[in-house]
């Protein structure tokens, strides 16, 4: 049963135990201080909210919502709503289907803080939405692999395909929150490339291990849409995966908070292709 939150109309029923609640009893057109006070609150205790009942949710309004949180990215080149630059069109016949796991844009050196969702158009069945949690899957870690990866750094990288925009940027793989202090895991299948102080090997082996984990279902929840339902998710300790098991039109709005820099402890080893006395001894010894 949906608890009320303090003594406002606000319903908050969590979907999974990992992650995720739906939010209902409040108008996102109309949004009081004191009912965004309570859901930034909510934001960072189930990491994404859901909701389900907030269908005509006007373009200024959703760009309204977003500038609670921070100032607005103005995307380079995915498609915008006609007049309003900050909300982004996310068409399925666009070819816009991200079904891979991913964290938003970690290849920028200030990645996104968050992102509010509204779907628009779905499919009567399919194209569900997951998202997992990145505390949960840090903790999850025995304490000599949580000790070790506290002192790495990962390279994220993004290249589009037609060549006019590359971005590469280097981050903490275990990256601490800086509004709640949790730790987290910071990297992803998508645009994670390398972890600098490790051997190739080794970097490959432990991200696919991370990236495993990362996913596993005990840390997941997966959200069934209908047309209007927002969402919105903390990028700094999340990723998620849009499900592609569907063949109608799907359409979504989406803005997105500009971020801050990540920050993790201070990397405890140099970067592996710069320790070439430690190789060049191994290489003299075989």
């Amino acid at each position: 049963m949906a608890a009320p939150v303090q003594d406002t109309g606000l319903q908050v029923r969590p979907i999974s135990g990992a992650l995720g609640a739906e939010v209902r009893g409040i108008d996102l057109n109309s949004l009081t201080d004191e009912a965004f006070t309570q859901v930034h609150a909510l934001l960072l205790e189930h990491l994404v909210l859901f909701f389900p009942e907030a269908a005509g949710l006007g373009p200024q309004a959703h760009i309204e919502f977003g500038k609670r949180l921070g100032e607005l990215e103005v995307h380079p080149f995915l498609p915008k709503l006609d007049g309003h630059e900050e909300i982004v069109v996310l068409d399925s016949a666009q070819g816009a289907k991200a079904d891979v796991w991913h964290t938003d844009v970690t290849f920028s050196p200030t990645p996104p803080v968050a992102s509010i969702l509204q779907i628009v158009q779905c499919p009567p069945f399919g194209g569900d939405t997951m998202w997992s949690n990145q505390h949960r899957a840090y903790e999850s870690l025995s304490a000599p692999l949580r000790d070790m990866l506290d002192g790495l750094t990962a390279v994220h990288v993004f290249e589009h395909p037609n060549g006019s925009f590359r971005s590469e940027a280097e981050h903490p793989v275990v990256r601490v929150h800086p509004e709640t202090g949790r730790r987290s895991l910071y990297v992803n299948r998508m645009f994670t490339r390398r972890i600098p102080q490790l051997a190739a090997a080794e970097s490959d082996a432990l991200l696919q291990h991370l990236y495993a984990v990362a996913e596993h279902p005990s840390n997941v929840c997966r959200f069934r849409w209908n047309a209007g339902a927002i969402a919105m998710w903390d990028n700094r300790a999340t990723q998620h995966y849009a499900i592609n098991d569907y063949t109608e039109r799907r359409v979504g709005q989406r803005v997105t908070v500009l971020g801050d820099t990540p920050t993790g402890d201070t990397p405890r080893w140099p970067h592996h292709d710069a320790d070439t006395g430690g190789a060049e001894a191994l290489r003299t010894k075989s």
